[in-house]
């Protein structure tokens, strides 16, 4: 079993609070149906509050592409994650995914 993260990009955030609701209990669902696939049900990013420190230490504004969130899974395989990560509610939102596989190296 690995671990992979999956890296929302795009998407919109509900304007009214009953939309809100709606989106957060199609994320409960979610990680209810996926059960112990999920190891870190992760956040969304800070809209603009992001740096990017390069190689040689210089730090710019912004972080890398346009990620707005992440979640971590465990699977068997990247086709699994990839089947668990399609049913994913930050999809409705318009947002994609790139589902990466992790290795442990400490």
């Amino acid at each position: 079993m690995s671990d992979y993260v999956l890296i929302f990009q795009g998407g919109s955030m509900p304007e009214t609070e009953e939309a809100q609701k709606a989106v957060m209990d199609a994320w409960t669902a979610w990680f209810t149906s996926i059960g112990g696939a999920v190891k870190d049900p992760g956040n969304p990013f800070t809209p603009g509050a992001a740096k990017t420190i390069s190689a040689d230490g210089a730090v710019s504004d912004g972080g890398l592409g346009a990620a707005s969130g992440y979640t971590i899974l465990s699977a068997d395989s990247l086709d699994e994650a990839v089947t668990l990560a399609k049913d994913c509610p930050v999809l409705a939102g318009g947002a994609s995914i790139a589902v990466h596989e992790t290795f442990d190296v400490m």
